[in-house]
């Protein structure tokens, strides 16, 4: 697995918003622009679309957002230590071919996006970096002729419906919960409110206690007296 820091990236926080400067060309999943399956190296703009708690659908476009370049589905990838850039991981792939794009980490963040890859794809990465790759359990189109595509548009609506699966590199389907470990629940631990103090009424009387001082001092002065008389 290979991972690299996207120099210069810079990012808006509220779609997620990068602008990655890509060395070399990736190979990218979802649904692309006919004859863009793979980019050359250049300066992108990565972008979520549209999120919900599952999934993302995320959207490659050109450093002046005016052609879509690619529209891909993807799930929370959970990461142990954010770090303050934008980190993009890769499946190496055999001399010769580019590298697969497999994850993109916002700056600051601990999850990031997990990309899925169509079936037939998701099995050669597979074999050839051997670990498992999510692949989209249906078929949807995976060129598209328009560069713009809104977040209503079909393909779109087919990739938040899309069923994910993993396969392995021996080519074994299974499901995504076989190979997604989900990150570790956090637990909020609150803090126990000291017990409030309870304070007694004060129903006795005094009386009782003085009293008894009193018959003690008495049968003081009684003895001090018979003491005396013993002396004499």
């Amino acid at each position: 697995m290979g991972a690299a820091v996207a120099p210069g990236a810079k990012a808006d926080d509220w779609n997620k918003k990068t602008v990655v400067t890509l060395s070399g060309p990736v190979e990218i999943p979802g649904v692309h622009l006919t004859g863009w399956g793979v980019l050359p190296a250049g300066t992108y703009v990565f972008k979520v679309l549209d999120s919900q708690t599952d999934r993302h659908i995320v959207q490659i476009l050109s450093s002046d957002e005016k052609t879509c370049y690619a529209t891909i589905l993807a799930i929370p990838n959970y990461r142990l230590k954010p770090t303050d850039k934008t980190v993009i991981t890769f499946r190496e792939r055999p001399a010769g071919q580019p590298e697969a794009l497999r994850a993109w980490f916002y700056p600051g963040k601990n999850w990031g996006e997990e990309f899925v890859y169509p079936r037939a794809k998701a099995a050669v990465l597979a074999k050839e970096v051997d670990v498992p790759v999510l692949f989209l359990a249906v078929d949807v189109p995976l060129e598209v002729a328009d560069s713009t595509v809104a977040a209503d548009a079909p393909v779109v609506v087919q990739l938040k419906q899309a069923t994910i699966m993993a396969v392995q590199p021996t080519g074994e389907e299974v499901q995504l919960a076989a190979v997604v470990t989900p990150p570790p629940a956090q637990v909020e631990v609150a803090m126990a409110e000291p017990a409030p103090v309870r304070t007694l009424p004060a129903t006795s009387s005094r009386l009782p206690l003085i009293a008894l001082f009193g018959f003690l001092a008495l049968g003081g002065v009684f003895a001090l007296g018979v003491a005396r008389k013993r002396v004499r």
